[in-house]
């Protein structure tokens, strides 16, 4: 991508992760970039095709880390999805599918199946992760992988909401907690 372009998405994650996609304009964007708007609509025609972008930059950057993370014993893998939240918090944010979540049903199509994608990514690997721990005696839970890996994400995406208005403390108590319920 060229240096504009990425100081575009880079912005605009920035304004979904704290104000959400559709409280954001192009005149967000510009107005701080010292840019016109036409010059955000030159790499992006439509909005949706930015939050595409957005998008397909957090499934990279996921993917990324968890190859880093392969090698790694299953909880520390699950730890460093952790941290990946906490940094995350610490900066303000919330993370990008919950983000997204409320404001799903106005997206496109073609964005709608980004967003799903995006979840389907995520769950899937922390239901990988979960069943290959299991199997190695790292994890202990009850039920299947899956439902254990909605109850995970969903954890981690409500309690960066909700330190937004209690404090940080909220998402250590309960990142603690979900890490602290998985040891055999």
């Amino acid at each position: 991508m060229s240096d504009t372009k990425d100081k575009i998405v880079t912005l605009a994650d920035h304004l979904v992760r704290t104000k959400g996609f559709n409280a954001f304009s192009y005149k967000d964007i510009a107005d701080p970039m010292e840019i016109k708007n036409a010059a955000i609509h030159y790499h992006f025609p439509a909005k949706a095709d930015l939050g595409i972008c957005v998008i397909d930059n957090e499934i990279d950057k996921f993917r990324e880390s968890v190859e880093k993370w392969r090698k790694l014993p299953e909880d520390k893998q699950l730890t460093k999805l952790v941290e990946v939240f906490h940094r995350h918090g610490t900066n303000g944010f919330i993370c990008l599918m919950g983000s997204l979540a409320p404001d799903f049903e106005t997206f496109t199509d073609p964005m709608k199946a980004k967003v799903q994608e995006m979840g389907n990514v995520i769950v899937s690997w922390i239901t990988g992760c979960l069943e290959n721990g299991r199997a190695g005696k790292r994890f202990h839970f009850e039920g299947e992988a899956y439902d254990r890996a909605l109850l995970i994400i969903t954890n981690l995406q409500s309690s960066l909401i909700l330190s937004r208005v209690l404090g940080p403390s909220v998402f250590n108590r309960v990142s603690n907690r979900i890490l602290k319920d998985l040891k055999p």
